[in-house]
């Protein structure tokens, strides 16, 4: 999958969301784990490094 068609990806767009909310609500901690889980799953299911 290209990075393009990252955007079409349910568990993206669904991390994306809640990095989203935390920000929004300034839970930094959430956020930030947010951003590792879409890292992570990005590398087990894109085959993107990380």
């Amino acid at each position: 999958m290209t990075p393009d068609n990252n955007a079409e990806c349910q568990d993206c767009q669904a991390l994306d969301l809640a990095e989203a909310v935390a920000r929004s609500e300034r839970d930094e901690s959430r956020a930030t784990d947010c951003r590792v889980l879409r890292k992570r799953h990005q590398a087990a299911e894109h085959g993107e490094q990380p």
